[in-house]
């Protein structure tokens, strides 16, 4: 059975617990673009979920837009004896399944994921909310003939967002939210597809330790068998001499073998982010036909890293409509009132003002979204390329691997231990040589590791097949931020 269905329940499992960290307060400026997926309605859904209040702040009425809801303390540091969840507390081996879940829960790269979705969410609240007023108090002609001035008041000032620049400004971070999501999908595949690689290969070591372990017996009996034949005059000192190399040769493999194991059982424990002591599982499989052209249609509609290029895109396309509003000046108004001391009156003041667009029209800005457009287009474009290109080599993999599984389970195996039994019978009825025994039981185990070997290839291939070809269950989580992008200003935009 493919593994995929729990790299999926993962994803959910942790898109879940991404939910669970949201606790936004965006107010009145909450609409979101139709182009936004249910997942991201829902996210943004339950972060728009009050905070407890007392019974003093429910006896306020309602004011959307203008509550302060203090951000969160900053995290701490990770222990450096934190709990290892999903660890079978017996000491029992642990299975595929297991690990995929204790991986989605403790892989830190994971976590850096889930970090980058919250990060564009505070973008995109952000960048929606309407700009403060301001409130000042004037004083004009302060002791002139020894009196306190002329007018002495305050005044509030209010600027007005015009064209729709904030919807503008929020959409633009909602797609990039949605390309966070999407690459942490992907950085879930990449810890799980690595997780599963490593398992197989982990248990398709310990096959071959067994069989070496078998092979190196064999290889102890033909060097005893060699040394009697010496000692009889039936075989040279060269004979000897080769006998005893082989045997060395084995031990060398099987101590390989051995530190191999240890070696991904070690990776596998990095990758998980627990100490393991054993796993268990099955490695053998009946491959099945796959089509290239179907794997590559579902790859185009799928990949996680294809959908972030195409939010990326579409939140550029944003951007260029938001910049090209830019210069579309917005309103100050301010007014307010106080005492003139020279008439002896209550006097009010007013204004309003704008920014005329005459120098700065926003030109360069606009330029540079476009050419960040035209960019993005090219990356879809590379990124299907190498997709491609991707499928190509693993698909070959995967063949090539499914045709000597097929070849060896028809043909090798059954022949090559049909010859041994058949070489033992005539041993047992002194019409063979124990050295011809041993060297067909040799070949018999070599054939035995060579197909063990195909296993563990086709098992890959079929693992980065389902798992979108994705591999780097270390790397650091990708920032759904794309190069160029355009926050030169204090405030995103």
């Amino acid at each position: 059975m493919r593994y995929w269905i729990s790299t999926m329940a993962c994803t959910l499992l942790v898109a879940t617990s991404v939910q669970a960290q949201m606790s936004f307060r965006i107010g009145d400026q909450t609409t979101a673009p139709e182009t936004a997926s249910v997942y991201r309605s829902n996210l943004r859904a339950h972060s728009l979920a009050e905070p407890p209040q007392s019974a003093e702040q429910k006896a306020q009425p309602s004011q959307p837009g203008h509550r302060f809801i203090p951000p969160d303390s900053l995290p701490s540091l990770p222990a450096l004896d934190a709990p290892i969840h999903g660890i079978p507390e017996d000491g029992s081996a642990t299975s595929l399944a297991q690990l995929l879940s204790i991986a989605c829960s403790n892989n830190p790269t994971i976590k850096q994921a889930n970090a980058h979705i919250t990060a564009e969410m505070g973008k995109a609240i952000q960048a929606g909310l309407y700009p403060n007023p301001t409130v000042r108090y004037a004083a004009d002609q302060i002791g002139v003939e020894g009196t306190p001035g002329e007018f002495h008041g305050g005044i509030i000032s209010q600027e007005i967002v015009r064209a729709g620049k904030l919807r503008l400004s929020r959409a633009k971070f909602l797609q990039r939210v949605q390309a966070a999501e999407a690459l942490a999908v992907a950085q879930q595949f990449r810890v799980c597809n690595d997780v599963a690689i490593h398992y197989y290969q982990l248990l398709a070591l310990k096959q071959k330790i067994k069989i070496k372990t078998e092979l190196l017996k064999s290889l102890e009996d033909r060097a005893v068998t060699t040394r009697e034949a010496y000692q009889m005059g039936q075989a040279n000192n060269a004979a000897l001499r080769k006998s005893n190399v082989d045997l060395r040769r084995s031990n060398l493999e099987l101590l390989q073998l051995n530190n191999q194991s240890q070696q991904t059982l070690r990776t596998l424990s990095a990758l998980v982010g627990a100490e393991l002591s054993d796993v268990d599982g099955v490695l053998e499989g009946l491959p099945t036909d796959v089509d290239f052209d179907g794997l590559l249609y579902a790859l185009y509609e799928n990949s996680p890293e294809l959908l972030a290029a195409k939010s990326k895109l579409e939140g550029d396309r944003i951007t260029i409509q938001r910049e090209q509003v830019e210069p579309i000046p917005n309103l100050n108004l301010e007014g307010g009132a106080g005492y003139d001391f020279e008439t002896g009156e209550t006097v009010a003041v007013a204004g309003v003002s704008i920014r005329l667009p005459i120098f700065d029209r926003n030109q360069g800005t606009i330029q540079q979204a476009r050419a960040d457009m035209a960019r993005q287009c090219a990356e879809i474009a590379r990124i299907q390329a190498r997709l491609k290109q991707d499928l190509s080599a693993e698909y070959q993999k995967y063949v090539t691997a499914t045709q000597y599984l097929q070849h060896y389970r028809e043909f090798i195996l059954p022949d090559l231990r049909e010859a041994y039994r058949l070489t033992l019978e005539s041993y047992q009825a002194n019409r063979e040589t124990w050295e011809n025994v041993l060297m067909n039981q040799q070949d018999y185990y070599q054939a035995r590791m060579e197909y063990i070997h195909w296993l563990t290839e086709w098992r890959s291939s079929e693992v980065l097949l389902d798992g979108m070809l994705l591999r780097g269950g270390l790397m650091a989580a990708q920032n759904p931020t794309p190069a160029g992008h355009i926050d030169s200003v204090p405030k995103p935009r």
